[in-house]
């Protein structure tokens, strides 16, 4: 009888072995298989993040594009029922509006050259510029680090 009994307890040792194994293998697979979902998440999110960011600067660049357009043709006198104002009024706005998404969307590098050369272009629309500035002059400083600063976080 005594052989019986270590052939049972060896087959059940070979049972328990077989079934700790396959535990481990099924465990191993399972983590495997949640960090490639993990990793394949985390890349979706980073280029959906991208392309939300790409479209704001784009429509950073585009409103401060009118902005320009407005201190540009602004008129040495105004008054808050020219047509000139109603439009600026209206494009400022929208600058306004995008220069706080870039805060919330950029790190601060970025949004402090977006801020400086949003400052820039209200001073210019606004105040206007002391005779003999060039608009273009006054703007292009903050302007290109602006781009250069988005330009080094985007790549």
């Amino acid at each position: 009888m005594s052989g019986q009994v270590w052939v049972s307890l060896i087959s059940l040792g070979g049972v328990l072995l077989g079934g700790v194994l396959s535990y481990l293998v099924q465990y191993r697979t399972q983590r495997s298989a949640e960090r490639t979902e993990q990793q394949r998440q985390e890349i979706a999110l980073s280029e959906t993040r991208r392309a939300e960011r790409l479209a704001l600067l784009e429509r950073f660049i585009e409103v401060s594009a009118e902005a320009e357009r407005c201190a540009y043709t602004r008129p040495s006198e105004w008054e808050e029922t020219d047509a000139w104002y109603l439009t600026t009024r209206d494009v400022m706005y929208r600058f306004w509006v995008a220069d706080r998404l870039m805060r919330v969307q950029f790190p601060p590098p970025v949004h402090e050259a977006a801020h400086a050369h949003f400052l820039d272009l209200n001073r210019a629309v606004w105040e206007g510029l002391p005779d003999g500035e060039s608009v273009r002059d006054y703007l292009e400083g903050n302007r290109s680090a602006f781009l250069d600063t988005a330009r080094a976080v985007m790549g």
